[in-house]
């Protein structure tokens, strides 16, 4: 057998923390590894596979399109670029009417800075602690975590940090060249801290007195993951900029910036060479049907409810809180997340940090029960088995 672990080792640069697993194939929440072995899948391409690895619509509408065209310049219209992004708007909060298609959740940050700051002729933003925003130059920025951008100084400048869910702090911050604020609903990589109402609210507002542009990072969040088909719709909340990303496209790399009639960003001023390409834009067209018609928003918040239920029915001394909203999950930890995730793997579960302490369950949102109750079972087992 080839061996595609020492390949990789030989020509790809380590910047990733691998697991000792060669994955190939993949069906709903399960996959593969190369030696025949099945796990569940609780890492979905870190909350991109919403709808399921290989989900038959998307496949189908990527065959389709493969055979009619799969890229198209941006200097021509293009029959499946033009209904995404009728879809993408009839989806999306009221506010938004405009969209720019890119190729990840770090391009369509970096293009919402450099909306914002053309919009409002200002330079500075405001940014959340714990918040993650993309590894790009603006984008990491935007990233509170130093680790991620002290080798890479000097960074973007204008970006301040402030608590999240601490409305006086941000407040205290904004001054006259304040462009953006750009905050996550819940913070992922942060550690599945979840923001709330009248924090959201009040920012809302201040950005409006203001004329600050509310910039929403919905890149994990998006697509039915929360129970909502947007994060920001639990709290009825409307932004100016929303970046998208991961689930989109049903597992195919795509990013959107969808932006309100405040918004300007005219000609010359922006592009993507894949942006909008055919293919992904097929695939995204397939995912949010199957999304819409099979009410994945619905089934992420049950699923996600029976899912903590089941596992808050087991107390242990090693959890600090058990924290969710619809299928995205944390589970914060006494001590380093990284032992237990390795060991879920022994048990056939993938998992994944969320900062040091905190394990993340991102699954896909067509899991069934059972299989959540094969995870819990599993997570039962390795936490009890290092409790007190």
């Amino acid at each position: 057998m080839m061996d595609f672990k020492g390949l990789e080792k030989q020509y790809e640069f380590d910047v990733y923390p691998k697991r000792d697993l060669v994955l190939v194939r993949g069906r709903n929440a399960r996959v593969w590894d190369d030696q025949g072995r099945e796990y569940i899948d609780c890492v979905a391409g870190h909350g991109v596979a919403n709808v399921g690895h290989c989900n038959e619509k998307v496949v189908a509408a990527i065959e389709k399109q493969a055979r009619q065209l799969i890229s198209c310049s941006g200097i021509f219209y293009n029959d499946a670029r033009a209904l995404i992004l009728q879809k993408l708007v009839s989806i999306a909060p009221r506010s938004l009417q405009r969209a720019f298609l890119c190729n990840s959740g770090s391009e369509s940050i970096e293009a919402a800075i450099k909306f914002a700051r053309f919009t409002t002729k200002r330079k500075d933003f405001i940014c959340a602690m714990r918040g993650f925003h993309g590894r790009t130059m603006g984008a990491m920025s935007a990233t509170f975590n130093p680790e991620y951008r002290k080798d890479f100084e000097p960074i973007v400048h204008g970006f301040h940090y402030v608590p999240f869910n601490h409305f006086g702090k941000l407040k205290e911050t904004v001054n006259d060249d304040t462009a953006g604020v750009i905050v996550e609903i819940v913070q992922g990589e942060g550690g599945v801290h979840i923001g709330n109402g009248e924090y959201f609210a009040d920012v809302r507002k201040l950005c409006d007195e203001r004329g600050i542009l509310l910039i929403i990072d919905e890149v994990q969040t998006g697509f039915c993951r929360t129970g909502k088909m947007f994060a920001c719709n639990h709290f009825d909340l409307e932004p100016d900029i929303m970046c998208l990303a991961k689930a989109i496209a049903g597992g195919l790399p795509m990013g959107a910036v969808l932006c309100s009639d405040k918004v300007q960003i005219p000609f010359g001023k922006h592009g993507s060479t894949f942006g909008g390409n055919p293919l992904a834009c097929a695939a995204a067209i397939a995912a949010i049907d199957y999304m819409l018609e099979n009410r994945l928003d619905e089934q992420a918040k049950d699923k996600g409810d029976y899912f903590v239920g089941k596992l808050k029915e087991h107390e242990f001394a090693n959890v600090r809180e058990v924290r969710n909203l619809g299928l995205m999950i944390g589970i914060e930890l006494k001590e380093k997340s990284t032992p237990y995730i390795l060991k879920l793997i022994e048990k056939g579960v993938l998992a994944m940090p969320a900062g040091a302490t905190v394990l993340r369950l991102l699954p896909p949102l067509t899991i069934g029960k059972e299989e959540l109750d094969f995870v819990v079972e599993k997570l039962v087992e390795v936490l009890a088995a290092n409790d007190g």
